[in-house]
């Protein structure tokens, strides 16, 4: 075993000087057997059991992935004869980014009324839709083009709340995910329209159900007005036993609409809700929302870009919500996790004028990792480097004019990363960016993505 690891060591050692990756027997998450990252620089498990300190932090270490699990995480690891290795040397090794809030189909909308607050901006961008001949290929080429975007970016789980504006939509949306290999959760819009209803339990019986990689969710907008399709969505939530995931006060104008009001009637504030945004909340209102058990996406990008404010994240904190990082599809205007964990640090420093305010640099990588998996109710299999745990991790290339040279790399990663720093993207042991290459056809993508744009323009221009 020792002169097969040294053999191996050599002819990486050896091909790094002719600049080429090794991947020892095969093609590294080509399926089954074991892939091994040797040598990483720095791993971050987020796991204080394994390795030092909050973020599990280990140096020069080997991640063992078996199939879909991770095996084992830690230093001079045994490797089987016929592993595929990833050389790891000088890079750093973490969980997958979950986005814990987008709408995939919206990279058809991007640049769309870019000088709009939330209201015009679905004004014009998204409510014109409902009821137009929006198709299922043009929600399969929106979505497609997300998840390969995300993919590339480091984002192993997607949870995508889609408009469902038909249920031909929603079928094309859950093709591109499946497709994609990513992990995601399914955030079904719905309604109290019977047919939806039971639309939705066919996909979730015949969908979801089938995808070891999915997961379903409800959503829905809480109001006092639309309170009839908010309660049926409650209800189908409960049925089902999957969590409601809503938009809750996201615009200075949400809090007149009644949407906690709504929400305690409809016996919706429970532990698993997902708030999107949760802005403009008063204390009492974070106590009842703690209180509840209710978990908060925070799409710091999105709020800028919508002037809809900053969220009271630091008062969260200490109130033990769970908070994770989501790009909001069309507001986000770049699927870079990245940016996201950098805005979300520096929108309270900003604010408080405070340097030292939370979250800080290691804060935000928790949110946009183990964070999220917590608010989806997922970490027990992602989120974290823990043996047993699913294969979903990254491995990233600090060398590079944007990152380099190293300091802080905690630091570094959330101040200085770009999707061009991810390299392998692991998603149930699978991988799906290789050595800084997708493993899917982007210009085929690209180019149904831009048709498909073009006809719902012609449907918002109607």
């Amino acid at each position: 075993m020792r002169r097969f690891r040294a053999l191996n060591l050599f002819v990486v050692t050896c091909a790094l000087l002719l600049g080429v990756t090794v991947l020892v027997g095969g093609p590294a998450g080509s399926g089954g057997g074991r892939v091994v990252i040797r040598d990483a620089a720095l791993v971050l498990t987020m796991d204080p059991a394994v390795g030092s300190g909050p973020l599990g932090m280990l140096e020069n270490a080997d991640v063992v992935l078996a199939g879909s699990r991770i095996e084992a995480v830690g230093v001079d690891l045994a490797v089987e004869r016929g592993a595929r290795v990833v050389d790891g040397r000088g890079r750093i090794v973490l969980p997958g980014f979950v986005d814990l809030h987008t709408h995939a189909w919206q990279s058809l909308i991007r640049g769309c009324a870019t000088d709009q607050e939330l209201n015009g901006w679905l004004a014009d961008c998204v409510l014109p839709l409902y009821g137009a001949p929006i198709t299922g290929a043009d929600a399969y080429a929106g979505a497609r083009l997300s998840t390969l975007d995300s993919i590339s970016a480091g984002i192993t789980t997607m949870t995508d709340w889609s408009h469902a504006f038909n249920a031909d939509f929603a079928l094309g949306n859950l093709r591109a995910l499946d497709e994609s290999g990513m992990r995601y959760v399914y955030v079904y819009g719905a309604n109290a329209d019977p047919a939806t209803l039971e639309e939705i339990r066919r996909v979730k019986r015949e969908v979801i159900e089938k995808d070891p990689l999915a997961s379903l969710q409800i959503g829905s907008h809480p109001t006092t007005e639309n309170y009839p399709n908010l309660a049926a969505s409650e209800q189908l939530a409960r049925e089902l036993g999957v969590p409601l995931n809503i938009h809750l006060h996201e615009s200075k104008a949400d809090p007149a609409t009644g949407q906690l009001e709504a929400l305690r009637r409809a016996g919706a504030l429970r532990p698993g809700l997902i708030a999107n945004h949760a802005i403009h909340l008063t204390d009492a209102e974070l106590d009842e929302l703690a209180a509840a058990g209710v978990r908060v996406a925070h799409n710091p990008l999105s709020n800028m870009r919508l002037a809809s404010g900053v969220i009271r994240l630091p008062d969260m904190e200490a109130r033990g919500i769970a908070v994770g990082l989501g790009l909001d599809g069309g507001t986000n205007d770049t699927t870079d996790m990245f940016n996201v964990m950098r805005t979300a640090v520096g929108l309270q420093r900003a604010t408080a004028a405070d340097p030292t305010r939370y979250p800080r640099p290691e804060d935000a990588l928790r949110m946009a990792t183990l964070g999220g998996a917590e608010a989806l109710g997922l970490a027990d299999e992602i989120g974290s480097l823990t043996p047993g745990k699913r294969a979903d991790l990254l491995v990233v290339d600090p060398h590079m004019l944007n990152f380099a040279p190293r300091g802080d790399w905690i630091s570094q990663l959330v101040f200085n990363g770009q999707p061009t720093n991810v390299k392998w993207v692991f998603v149930n042991g699978d991988a799906l960016k290789r050595n800084g290459t997708l493993t899917a056809d982007t210009h085929q993508v690209i180019e149904n993505a831009q048709h498909a744009a073009d006809h719902v323009q012609e449907l918002l221009d109607r």
